[in-house]
């Protein structure tokens, strides 16, 4: 069971901006914890380029492209994005394969197909300026709790919570919580925690900081607790707990499968199949084939795909006459700039390169 102390229920703010009765846990000197990891994040925080800007757009898309994806990876996709799309207004006149294609390379397109749907309705619902109300960025497309108020607080240094993966794990060992993360009732202690220490004012500081101490300091494994400058308030680390925490659900156990795919090429060019469903909508890939051919592939190579393992076999194929609809003949030479899917780009360069 988390150890949290419970207290008489108050009104408490919530993610929306409004007002919520809910307990709240309580830490032993909250404004000293604050004003501590505030004052370590003014001098140990990383000068990253998103950090420079209070610019809400900004802001929205350092966040969408940090969602499961590593910050060095990030940041050259960052600047080339900002460079080609300024604002919401450049992009939601850009046509979704083009937003596909900029976004190649950092997978999860959802994540630019809400991003391209969210500029939209800010230039058409709100006049191309991201609303400062909490509630109304969280009704935009593909901005879930932790997002709306990572943009109000960073942007508008509202005192809004928020909780990622590195701020789960510091309020975890803050609690000494061992109830795991990912359920229902260790996410209702974690943002009952962030709403009970994010401050009044300051909070773009102070969110910014508890997000670097777990990146920094506080990490999954092996945690720096002696460079902790929060140490004093850490329950965990008084109790010698803290590179057992935090807790998970137990993973699902991946199924195996197999998919077929084509490879024909004819002067130059390629034939490659454009998606329909719902993950890979908009991008190419080889064709698939309905069953494996009584051929020797020219190529087999491994994916994850959610809960699954993709073996992927490619065998050379003869163009289908006539071309089905969602079939198209691309130049060899531009796959530079179509949106192919990750793991079929990967498969059609090795080939190439025998």
């Amino acid at each position: 069971m988390p150890k949290i102390h419970p207290q008489s229920p108050t009104r408490e703010r919530t993610p929306h901006g409004t007002a919520a009765a809910c307990p709240s846990p309580r830490f032993p000197a909250t404004t000293r914890l604050q004003r501590t990891l505030s004052a370590w994040f003014g001098k140990n925080a990383r000068d990253l380029p998103w950090r420079r800007t209070r610019d809400p757009y900004a802001i929205l898309v350092s966040e969408i492209m940090l969602q499961q994806t590593q910050v060095a990876t990030v940041i050259p996709f960052y600047k080339r994005w900002l460079a080609r799309f300024p604002d919401f207004a450049s992009l939601a006149a850009t046509e979704e394969s083009d937003v596909l294609s900029l976004w190649q390379g950092l997978g999860y397109y959802s994540r630019a197909r809400n991003l391209h749907r969210t500029a939209m309705t800010v230039v058409t619902a709100h006049g191309g300026e991201m609303p400062r109300d909490p509630a109304l960025i969280r009704a935009l497309p593909g901005i879930g709790r932790y997002t709306a108020g990572a943009v109000a607080s960073f942007a508008f240094d509202l005192p809004e919570p928020l909780v990622d993966a590195n701020v789960a794990r510091v309020l975890a060992r803050l609690l000494n919580l061992h109830e795991p993360i990912d359920s229902t009732a260790g996410q209702r202690a974690l943002w009952a925690a962030a709403i009970a220490l994010v401050p009044e004012n300051g909070a773009r500081i102070f969110n910014g900081a508890i997000m670097e101490l777990g990146a920094l300091i506080c990490t999954p494994r092996t945690p720096r607790c002696n460079a902790c400058p929060i140490r004093k308030s850490c329950t965990a680390f008084a109790n010698g707990t803290a590179e057992s925490l935090p807790h998970k659900k137990p993973r699902r156990s991946r199924t195996e499968l197999a998919e077929h795919c084509a490879w024909t090429v004819h002067h130059g060019r390629i034939l490659l199949e454009q998606q329909t469903g719902k993950r890979w909508r908009g991008l190419w890939k080889l064709p698939a084939l309905p069953s494996a051919p009584p051929a020797v592939p020219l190529l087999t190579l491994e994916y994850p795909f959610t809960h699954h393992r993709v073996m992927l076999s490619v065998f050379a194929q003869p163009a289908p006459s006539p071309l089905h609809e969602n079939l198209a003949w691309h130049a060899i030479s531009a796959l530079t700039d179509l949106p192919l899917t990750a793991p079929h780009r990967r498969a059609i360069e090795q080939i190439r390169s025998r």
